[in-house]
């Protein structure tokens, strides 16, 4: 597997990010050991999850596998901090209070002493961001992390803290993760150039546009129970599926064929090769699922296809309201 160079730290991380959303979800505790066994033998090192996936249930079942495998010193371990995780009125946000007590909650979670990049889940425009990196650079002096990183942050709002943090000589944002896909490419217009300039690392999540990118739906009003568009009562889910997505699933099938891949593959192959990108998330449910995603990294697109990808999904375009809180300011709600 060739590793990649995780901005400007000096870390070499896998091609693709084990995305771990699903355990303690809809993944039970036996396959998510069975995922991540997998996914460390076959050279995936970088792990990614949050304290608010299942309430904790996710960071919960990943400390667990990590540790029946002894395999915790050969990961990178990411993990975010951000949503409400408790009905007491600071238990979220990125407060000094909450980023302290939330790091301290996910290492216990976790069943580790460091956690190796620590993310902010969302940027608060109500909470200043010098507030917010000297908890990091505290967390950082004191080894219970090791890197600091944002989520869905605009563009001016990373720039903004790397401003600050070297206005005050404090650790650094060194990587970003936002949504990036065939369905909504809007983090070309200045996300992923902006990571290209400061030398940070773009960790993509949802390449598969929440699953519209792999092919297994149609053009039916009812998708099969069980999947992720399979229950439209919720609406957040919804608003990511639609007639424009089918359209870009459809039209990768040609060039699935002629490479004997699947359209995921396809998909996740050409955001893993966008300038820019350092490793895409892929978050499965099941062990088939990663396997078929672990297949994209021996797909190596041309630029004829990539051409005929750029008519199936123009530059700097969406197709769907995929999630806007990456480049709109004062986007968080509680």
């Amino acid at each position: 597997m060739e590793y990649k160079l995780f901005g400007r730290t000096g870390v070499y991380v896998s091609p693709l990010v084990l995305g771990c959303m699903m355990f303690g979800q809809k993944t039970d505790l036996k396959d998510t050991c069975k995922i991540v066994d997998y996914a460390i033998g076959e050279g995936i090192n970088f792990l990614d999850t949050a304290d608010v996936y299942g309430g904790g249930a996710s960071e919960e079942f990943v400390g667990e596998a990590l540790e029946r495998s002894s395999k915790r010193n050969e990961v990178f371990l990411a993990t975010k901090v951000n949503g409400r995780m408790s009905e007491e009125p600071n238990d979220i946000g990125t407060s000094r209070h909450h980023i302290i007590e939330g790091c301290e909650a996910s290492l216990r979670r976790l069943k580790t002493d460091h956690i190796d990049l620590y993310q902010l889940h969302r940027p608060n425009p109500h909470i200043a961001i010098d507030e917010t990196l000297f908890a990091l650079d505290d967390l950082i002096t004191s080894g219970k992390i090791r890197y600091a990183g944002s989520s869905n942050f605009g563009s001016w709002q990373v720039v903004e803290s790397l401003w600050a943090s070297e206005k005050l000589g404090k650790a650094r944002f060194v990587s970003e993760q936002s949504p990036f896909n065939l369905a909504d490419r809007r983090a070309e217009r200045e996300h992923t150039q902006m990571c290209q300039t400061y030398s940070v690392a773009f960790i993509p999540w949802s390449p598969l546009a929440a699953g519209g990118l792999t092919g297994k739906y149609t053009r039916t009003a009812q998708q099969a129970s069980g999947t992720r568009f399979g229950d439209e009562t919720d609406p957040g889910k919804m608003k990511r599926f639609s007639d424009g997505v089918m359209d870009i699933a459809e039209g990768l099938v040609p060039i699935a064929e002629t490479y004997n891949a699947t359209v995921a593959q396809i998909a996740l192959a050409w955001v893993a090769a966008q300038p820019g990108v350092t490793a895409p998330i892929a978050g499965p449910r099941t062990l088939d699922q990663f396997k078929d995603n672990l297949g994209a990294l021996d797909v190596n697109l041309t630029q004829e296809d990539f051409d005929k990808i750029d008519q199936l999904a123009p530059p700097g375009t969406n197709v769907a309201d995929y999630y806007e809180a990456s480049f709109t300011p004062n986007a968080h709600r509680f």
